[in-house]
C-alpha cells in the first residue's frame, strides 16, 4: 500500500514538536544547533541566519548521526536540541522525523522555514552580493 507525501508530511509532523520562528530564535540562543538544509542557491538567493549551521539534506543523516564516522564533531550526543528549517517547512520535517528515527529524539523543524523566519523580523545575512567580473586592462592602457 502506498502513501501520499501529503500522507507521508502529516506522519511526520504528529511525532514532531514544531517551533514558529520566535521560540526557534530562543531555543537556539539557550544552546540548540539550528540546521539550514537548503540548497546553495536557495541560500544564495535569500539569505542566512547568523549562527546556523549548513548541512546539505542530502547528507544530514551521516552528519549527524553519532555513530557514524562522517558525522561532524557537534554530533556526539543523542539528547543535542537540533531544530532544522528548509524555505518554507516542508522538507524539513521530514528531515526532522528522519533524525529522530535515528534516535536523534530531540530533533524537530521549524514552522515555516526561512520564509517565516524572515517575515517574523529575526535576523538574517543577506545574500553576497554578486562579485563583478574581472575588467583586463588593453594592453595599451598598461603603460
Amino acid at each position: 500500500m502506498s502513501r501520499s507525501i501529503d500522507e507521508i508530511l502529516e506522519a511526520a509532523r504528529e511525532r514532531l514538536i514544531r517551533l514558529d520562528p520566535e521560540p526557534a530564535h530562543l531555543a537556539a540562543r539557550e544552546g540548540a544547533v539550528l540546521i539550514d538544509t537548503r540548497p546553495v542557491g536557495q541560500r544564495e538567493a535569500t539569505g542566512t541566519i547568523p549562527g546556523a549551521l549548513i548541512i546539505d539534506r542530502n547528507v544530514l543523516e551521516w552528519r549527524l548521526d553519532p555513530r557514524c564516522d562522517a558525522r561532524l564533531p557537534i554530533a556526539e550526543s543523542y539528547d543535542t536540541h537540533y531544530i532544522l528549517f528548509c524555505q518554507q517547512g516542508y522538507s524539513s520535517s521530514l528531515a526532522a522525523a528522519s533524525l529522530q528515527d535515528l534516535g536523534l529524539h530531540r530533533a524537530t523543524d521549524m514552522s515555516g522555514g526561512f520564509v517565516a523566519w524572515r517575515a517574523a523580523g529575526l535576523p538574517i545575512l543577506p545574500p553576497p552580493r554578486p562579485t563583478p567580473p574581472l575588467a583586463l586592462a588593453h594592453p595599451r592602457e598598461e603603460s
